[in-house]
């Protein structure tokens, strides 16, 4: 397939949006018919003195998510990759040192004070007590208070730092396996584009539960050190191993050939189609949510549209001053742009729960990510001529 021949050859791919709009009103659909059913299946959790820690659906759903993605990078190129030291540096500067901050500037902002009267000034939210710690009802935590639901300790948060929350860690969930798309489309460097792909998830299990867990205690919420630190070993780190184990098993006794051409193909669905399944559950239980306040995903859309456009930019634009090719300054910018929110839903959903509004927020990440990724693909393709080398 030539250069400017590439577009999405899956069906998953073409019809993205139409499928997350899909499962949102299947979700949605299914927690109206059934509504015992996420809250039976968010109870299928795996437990640290007596707090859920893991709900077993996700942590499937999203090692699914994880693992094609993992099975694809090869480690030898991860190395070479220090190398090219301009677009790593840069990608990662961007990805580590700024989007993190700006995410938690730009959603402080909008659902903070902005949008807060929208949102309710009064409006709480429900999420999980970090496990570990045994508190007494009443008593405050960050910002939230102590409270009894059915049976459960919970913290009681401003709805709106809720949502906060979820902003926060697609803040610092920096490139997604859809990243691999984006980039083959905006005709880049697919190379480097997967390097990034495994530097970043590498990266994710130093920085992730550190940056996370600074930004969430400056915002007044919850601090779950261990969770945090737990959610990169479940959600990275095994899905890493589990797909290094394989690739090279694979490749010793298939042939690299083989692997390629007949693995990876079988396995392109399966990432997107977790992701979807994923989505039919967190609004399976968000349903009443969003149809008593339709507007709550377009107030959490908003902040996360313009972080998105943000970072595009100062990539893009850094890129050029760099004098990087286009090949390498498109999927450059568009990797900090683009965010994991397999990470961001599975971190959110362990930490504050299936129902929490910080689920909810990665979720909107998601419906979002495709629209604007595409529009930006476009940018980038009207704006070749702005690079020296070949696209």
């Amino acid at each position: 397939m030539g250069q400017n021949e590439r577009h999405m050859t899956s069906v998953f791919e073409r019809y993205l949006t139409a499928w997350v709009g899909l499962c949102i009103v299947g979700g949605i659909i299914l927690g109206k018919v059934a509504p015992g059913l996420a809250k039976a299946l968010d109870g299928l959790a795996i437990s640290v003195n007596g707090a859920p820690v893991v709900s077993i659906p996700i942590a499937i759903c999203l090692f699914f998510m994880m693992y094609p993605i993992m099975v694809k990078i090869d480690f030898a190129e991860v190395v070479k990759a220090g190398k090219s030291v301009r677009p790593v540096g840069l990608t990662l500067f961007i990805n580590w040192a700024i989007k993190p901050f700006t995410m938690f500037a730009i959603a402080y902002l909008f659902l903070g004070v902005l949008f807060r009267g929208f949102i309710g000034v009064d409006a709480t939210d429900l999420v999980r007590m970090p496990f570990g710690l045994d508190l007494t009802l009443g008593e405050t935590y960050g910002s939230g208070t102590v409270v009894l639901h059915e049976g459960i300790k919970m913290l009681q948060v401003p709805l709106w730092r809720s949502y906060f929350a979820g902003c926060i860690l697609l803040g610092i969930a920096p490139c997604t396996a859809m990243v691999l798309v984006w980039g083959f489309l905006a005709k880049g460097n697919d190379g480097h584009t997967l390097v990034m792909v495994a530097i970043n998830s590498l990266t994710m299990l130093v920085l992730y539960g550190v940056l996370g867990g600074f930004l969430l205690g400056v915002g007044k919420l919850p601090v779950p050190w261990q969770a945090l630190l737990l959610s990169i070993g479940i959600y990275v780190a095994l899905p890493l191993v589990a797909g290094y184990l394989t690739r090279r098993w694979i490749i010793t006794h298939k042939g690299e050939e083989w692997f390629k051409e007949k693995f990876l193909h079988v396995l392109t669905p399966v990432t997107i189609s977790a992701l979807l399944l994923t989505l039919v559950l967190l609004f399976s239980f968000k349903g009443e949510v969003i149809l008593s306040n339709p507007l709550t995903i377009l107030w959490i859309a908003i902040p996360l549209f313009i972080q998105t456009c943000l970072i595009f930019a100062l990539g893009y634009v850094a890129a050029k001053q760099l004098k990087l090719s286009y090949a390498d300054a498109a999927p450059s910018a568009m990797i900090g742009a683009s965010n994991h929110f397999e990470v961001a839903i599975a971190t959110a959903t362990m930490l504050f729960g299936l129902s929490s509004g910080a689920a909810l927020a990665t979720v909107v990440g998601v419906l979002i990510e495709v629209p604007v990724m595409l529009m930006l693909v476009r940018i980038c393709l009207k704006t070749q001529g702005w690079f020296r080398g070949p696209a």
